[in-house]
This record gives C-alpha cells, structure tokens and sequence, in this order.
C-alpha cells in the first residue's frame, strides 16, 4: 500500500515527521518497506526562462540558450530539444544537481566547443513520464507559471513523501487510506477528518434468479446505482496527484473516481457503460437481467487489459443477459468499460466471498488491486457508505445525476460488543513507565486509542463494553484483541519488564529429551537425517488443500518414505555409494471419525549401498549390506535409548503395502507386546520401478508409541552390578523346530526357563536346509551360565541346561539337534 503523506495530513493531524512516523507504523506492525521522497527527483531544479535560442556554430541540431534562473546572470546552456524557442518557461537543472529519474549529475561541459552550465529537463528526466520527445515547457503543462528561480518540483507535485506498507493478512483496513488514518490517530494522539459522505438514494430491491441469490448471499451484498448526463474527460489534478502516488494511473475521470473511493475506503467499485450493457441484450436496459454465477467451462472474457481470458467453474462472473461481463472482485470486461462516448453508468458496488474472488483470480492467473482487498475480506457496512462517496464526487466532476439504486442483501446481524476489564488489561500489560516512575495505564489513554481506532465505548464501573468499527470487525473479536491493540498503539516499549519471581529455568519434557535422544542415536549409528516438505504434488490417497499456493505442491503427504525414495535415487545417480537416512516429520492420514486429516509423527528411514568410512573393510569394492547388518543398524539406534524390540512376520493386519517390502525379508517391530513399526527389503519389482538398487532396506515407525515406551519411568535408569569374581560356564545349544518360530520367540523361553543361573544368551546360527527337514529350521544358541557367589559344578550346569531343553520341547516343540 502506497501511503501519500500530504494526503494522509488531509485525514488526520500529526506532527511526526515522516521517518519519525515510518518508525512508529513500523513499530506497531505496519512494516514501512520504502519512504519514497519525491521532491528528491526535482532538488535543485528551478524554473527558468529561455531568452534567446541561437542555432550552434558547429552543430545542426543543437542551439545555444540564454537561461534567465532568477539569480546572477543567465545561463548559457547548450540544448538539442527540437521544441526549445525563446519566450518560454522551462525547468533548468543547475550545476551540481542530481537527477535521480534519469542518473545524472549536472556538471559544466563543452559541446562542439561551447561552454553549457545547466540542463533544460523533460518530462522524463524529472521522472513524470517514461519518454518524452522534447523539454517540458510550462506554459503547456501548468495553468499558472510560478516565478522564474523558484523550484519545479511543487509544481509538479514533486513536494510530497510516499510511504510504501506491507500489510498483513489480518489487517484489510490498511489497505484503505481512511484505516491508516485511523492507525496513525490512534499511533500520535492525532484527530481524524474524514471526507462527509451524504446519503445516497433509497434503494429498491434488486431482482435476482435463485442461482444468483446464493451467491449473492455468500458475499452478503450486491447493488446498482444508475446515474446519467455523465461527462467523461480528463480528471482534476489533485485526483490524478493521488492516483499517481498511490501507484495506479488515471484513465478517465469516472474510472478515476472509483480507483480513488477504492483507495480512500478500501471498497472496489466498478462503473459499466449502461448503453453498452443495453446492447448485448439487444434491447433495452433492465436490473433484473443483471446475474452473479460461476463461469461455463469454455467462456470467453476480454478484460480491461485487452487479453481474451478463457474462464473455467472456477471464476465468479458478473452476468447481464446470461453474459460475463465481468471477473467478479478481480476486473471488468472491456465490451462495456466506461470511456469518452459515455454518457449513462451503472455503478456496482458489491461484496463478494474472500474465498471465490481468490478462487477466480488464481483461476485466469491475474491478481488486481481489487481482488487483493477482496481475498483479505472487506466490511458489508463500508460498501454503500462507498458507493455514495463515489456519487458524490460523479455528481460534483462530472455533472451525473442519479436515477435510482437496486440491493439485494443478505441479513446482516448487529454488532455486539466486546467487554473489556480495566483490571485484565492492566494485569496483562503491566505498568507504563511515566519519567521514573511507574503506574497503570490512565483511561483517558485507553479510551483515546480505541476512539481513534472507530471503536465505540461505554464506560461502567468495571472497565468498557468496546464496539469495533466494521472494518475491524473480524481482526477485534475478544477481550484480549482490545488489550493487544492498546499494547501496541500505545508501544511495547512503554510498559515495564518484569520477571517472573519466582525465576524458575525451562527446560525440555521427556517426550522432547527422548526425540533428541533418538536423532542423535540415529546419527551416531550412521544415517543422516534429512527435512522435506509436508506438501508434495497429487496421488493417491493424499489430502488436497483448498488453497494452495503452488500447484505442484497442494496436497498434504501420507508417508516419509515417498520423498526419501526419491532423495536416494538422485543421490545414488550422483554417484554417491550409499545413502544412509531418515526423518522424522509429520504425515497426515484419512480419518473416518474426524473431517480434517489426522496428524501423526513418524520416524522413517532407508539404508542403501556403502558408507565410504566402511570401504577399506572390503578392499575398496562395494559392499551393501545384507538385511540382518541392516536390521543392527536400526536396532543400535534403539538400544542406546534401552528399547529391544522383537521381529515379528509381518501379516495382513498391519498397514504396509504388500507391494513395497520383500515377502521373505520384512518384520513387524514389537516393543512391551505392542507393534511400534517395522523393517523390511524394498521389493526388487518396486525397486525396478523408481529405479533404486539392490538391496534397499525401510523402516517406519509411529514416533508416539516409541516415546512413550522410551520415557517409562527406569528404562534408563542406570544401575550398578559388580563385576564377577567367580567363573562362567558357557553351552552351546542347538535346536530344530519350525521355520515360523522366531529366534526371539526361542530366546525368551530360554531366558525364562534358566533363571536363575543363566546370565546370558544369544542367536549364533541359523540353518535351514534338507538336513533339518522341510518348514523346519536349526538355531544355534551360546548360554553363558554363573553364579555370583560361587563357582557352578557341573551337575548345576547340566540341570539348568535340562530345564532349559525340556521347556523348549514343551513349548516350541524343539529337538535337540545331534
């Protein structure tokens, strides 16, 4: 937004200066991006008089001036405008002058070996025009010639300072010089003068289809002023002055009216040519043929910008006779526009839904200075409030004389107000420091930044019942809305800094230690962790935001392990040996309880190829992995955390894509009896597909049951056993029994069925093959046996190892294998 100074002192007085006044919007949450100072581009420019123009001696298109500047002699300047005569007034920049338009700096020369001090400037070098063919000369530009010596730039509007704004999504009154006089009041102490705006015609309802009606109505308001004996010319120059600096150009003198009330109150309007209107229907003119839909798929709009956009259901269109003739709250059509022939206009001012305007104008790929305070929402109450400014001013430009106006409107509900306690906002905000003392906010402070706001009070004993102005409305909704206004209007910087007291330090809960505790695990066991994007493009089964703000990323993701598939590929295509990674992120999955995707944590990762750090272990060959080296990858990062989770086969019960994992190299993940994820071997069909190696090895697990068994109360604690003083006795064990039965399964038999004698035991081979039989399998076992009080005999030894055996037999119904 593009903030006139001299303007804005014609709706509110203050004093600051502008950098002083930049600061303080900047402060309170307006960012000033740009302080433009226009009398910059004419600082050292003056009004002088040509005297006599004399061809060159040694030049043909070049003349030799006597430049009367009002002080010393005149200047003799050198000048090859075609248009420069004698006898009239033209800005002359002097020596040592700096036009910023054009880059240059005014310095003596000589052309053609004649002395010039000085430049006689155009429109261009001043930087009010982008070309000019010849100098400016005053006479055809200004009504009145100001004094020769005096400066250019008032003249031409060259005395002013733009601010340029950057608001915020919340705040759609700064899109509006009337709400950032508001904020400035409220900023500086300062009162606000508003334009009067007299009351408009009655208006008679607007008949309306019942497809129109609810679109309409989803807006809340559309109206129709018809006005006739219009005169379109050149608008006054104080109107263009405002355009001009606000960043928009002037068209003509009613177009320009709408662009003004637009910029002054924040509510597009639109002017059609009525005749033009009339003519599509091939008869006369008539409110009711008037129409809000969505667009046809297919249907053609020329807008004002002279393109042929081809619209689709998206758009929102303005219809008259069943034809678009106009992108509702983006641009008007070109067929009906106003120009120099007009001489009868409908004026239409309307609200539309944030959510469709943004809709149509993603739609066509166009974004106006309308359809940008439309998406942001506008108030129902500043529409014909505009309306009738705006016919205000065509009455009093143009000589237009009102016909009537037609509404249609949904039921708006009254305002209600907001309570605001004096003790919460002094409670909230603390004291204020007033010279080196420190006391609560006075009310009179209070009430006069709200006042300033457009706020309506009332005051009771126990604070204020607080009325937002409508354009407020939807920004000022709670007591603690009011609180943060005064905060910073009045400046955070005022109020007093106090500790807490007690001042008690922060610090991580056991859920946020043990997530910590788990990359770093991951990162020690060798995978490095990667952050991609939770939006990713269309596919199956992933949730599509209503409004995304790219194409190619507007669907939320369901799985980690799409986008670190596709990090591995580019990296093992960059000839990078390996690819060792994981993340932790946010996924989010269907929900047939909830409307909304549900969010869930997870940890995912993929092990692919070598490390280079492990290449001298294999003669500097390649070496992938197998899957049980793979799996002990996993399984150190979780053991430094004290988690062992057992394998279990993966069935249909559990969520995973039989299509992605190997069918014989895959396990579910079980810790305290529960799934919490599971491992597996990319499936060599998908591993052709995305064109990965073999092997490749995933895992995932759901980060919330990994937490919370990691933060149960001892699982880390640590404790102290002595070393033994006595000997072990080690057995090797080694049984037949099923191919299904896990060597997990057999362990804990063995660990329970030993005690108390059995210290330790573990998996030392796995056979499978004709020798043990078919669907039958030999896993090897090394016991390690002791008693810490003294040395075991070998009867103890054979007795704990017979219970062993025998519970083995009972419960697996293993066979000692000779």
């Amino acid at each position: 937004m593009r903030v006139s100074l001299q303007w804005l002192r014609e709706l509110v007085s203050f004093s600051a200066t502008p950098e002083e006044l930049a600061e303080r919007l900047s402060i309170a949450g307006f960012e000033v991006e740009a302080l433009e100072d226009l009398a910059a581009q004419a600082a050292g420019v003056v009004v002088g008089l040509v005297e006599s123009c004399l061809p060159h001696p040694d030049a043909q298109k070049l003349r030799v001036c006597r430049v009367n500047v009002g002080q010393g002699d005149p200047l003799q300047i050198v000048c090859g405008a075609a248009n420069v005569r004698a006898g009239i007034h033209v800005p002359v920049a002097l020596v040592g002058t700096t036009l910023a338009a054009a880059g240059l700096t005014i310095k003596p020369a000589q052309l053609r070996g004649v002395a010039s001090s000085g430049m006689i400037c155009s429109l261009a070098e001043l930087g009010l025009a982008e070309a000019s063919e010849g100098i400016a000369i005053l006479e055809d530009l200004l009504e009145s010639i100001p004094a020769v010596g005096s400066a250019v730039g008032p003249c031409f509007g060259l005395d002013d300072v733009v601010l340029e704004l950057a608001i915020t999504a919340n705040r759609p009154d700064g899109l509006s010089m009337q709400g950032i006089a508001r904020e400035v009041a409220a900023l500086t102490s300062g009162q606000t003068a508003l334009p009067e705006v007299p009351p408009g015609p009655k208006a008679e309802p607007l008949p309306v289809d019942r497809a129109s009606q609810s679109a309409i109505e989803a807006g809340g308001l559309f109206s129709i002023t018809a006005l006739e004996k219009v005169r379109v010319g050149t608008s006054p120059e104080w109107l263009r002055k405002r355009l001009e600096r606000s960043g928009l150009r002037s068209i003509n003198s009613v177009v320009d009216i709408t662009n003004l009330v637009m910029l002054e109150t924040g509510q597009p309007l639109h002017a059609f040519d009525r005749d033009k209107l009339a003519r599509l229907s091939g008869g006369g003119i008539d409110p009711a043929k008037l129409g809000l839909r969505q667009a046809h798929a297919g249907e053609r709009l020329v807008t004002l910008d002279s393109e042929a956009r081809t619209l689709s259901p998206e758009s929102l269109v303005v219809t008259y006779a069943d034809r678009p003739v106009a992108l509702a709250g983006v641009m008007g059509g070109l067929d009906e526009a106003v120009d120099a022939q007009t001489t009868a206009v409908w004026l239409e001012a309307a609200m539309f839904a944030p959510q469709a305007v943004r809709r149509s104008a993603r739609s066509v790929g166009l974004r106006t200075e309308a359809s940008s305070r439309f998406e942001k929402g506008l108030p129902r109450e500043v529409t014909l409030q505009a309306a009738d400014r705006a016919l205000a001013l065509l009455q009093q430009l143009c000589g237009a004389q009102v016909i009537g106006r037609w509404l249609h409107a949904a039921s708006l509900a009254p305002a209600q107000p907001l309570r605001l306690r004096r003790d919460a906002l002094h409670n909230l905000l603390g004291p204020v420091q007033s010279g080196e003392e420190y006391a609560d906010l006075p009310d009179a402070r209070v009430e006069q930044t709200l006042t300033a706001l457009g706020c309506q009070l009332e005051v009771d004993a126990e604070g204020w019942l607080v009325t937002p102005p409508p354009a407020r409305a939807g920004d000022l909704q709670r007591e603690v809305d009011l609180i943060e206004e005064v905060a910073r209007l009045v400046g955070y910087d005022h109020f007093a800094a106090h500790l807490p007291d007690p001042i008690e330090p922060g610090g991580l809960d056991p859920a946020q230690l043990a997530e910590r505790q788990l990359r770093r695990s991951l990162c020690s066991s060798g995978l490095q962790e990667l952050c991609s994007y939770s939006l990713v493009a269309a596919g199956p089964e992933r949730q599509p935001l209503a409004n995304p703000l790219l194409a190619d990323y507007g669907f939320l993701r369901h799985s980690l392990l799409e986008e670190l598939l596709a990090a591995c590929r580019r990296n093992l295509q960059a000839s990078q040996p390996g690819f060792w990674a994981f993340e932790i992120g946010t996924v989010f999955a269907r929900s047939p309880e909830l409307d909304a995707p549900q969010e869930l944590q997870v940890l995912a990762g993929v092990i692919a190829g070598t490390r280079e750090a492990e290449a001298w272990r294999h003669a500097g060959r390649p070496a992938a992995p197998d899957y049980h080296q793979a799996r002990g990858v996993l399984q150190r990062a979780l053991a430094e955390m004290a988690l062992i989770p057992e394998d279990r086969p993966l069935t249909s019960r559990n969520s995973v894509d039989e299509s992605l994992l190997h069918p014989g190299q895959a396990a579910e993940l079980v810790l305290e009896g529960r799934s919490i994820g599971w491992f597996g071997r990319l499936h060599p069909d998908r591993a052709e597909q995305l064109d990965l190696p073999e092997p490749l090895y995933l895992f995932e697990l759901p980060l919330a049951p990994l937490l919370t068994a990691a933060t149960r109360p001892q699982r880390r604690q640590p404790s102290f056993r002595p070393f033994a003083t006595v000997p072990a006795a080690e057995r090797d064990l080694a049984v037949i029994v099923d191919q299904a039965v896990s060597s997990s399964e057999v362990l804990a038999a063995i660990r329970k069925a030993g005690k108390p004698l059995l210290e330790h035991a573990e998996l030392i081979d796995r056979y499978t093959g004709a020798q043990v039989g078919e669907g039958r399998c030999s896993q090897a076992f090394r016991l390690r046996f002791r008693d810490p009080q003294r040395t075991l005999t070998d009867g103890q030894v054979e007795q704990a190892h017979r219970a062993i055996t025998d519970a083995l037999a009972s419960r697996l119904k293993a066979v000692l294998r000779c």
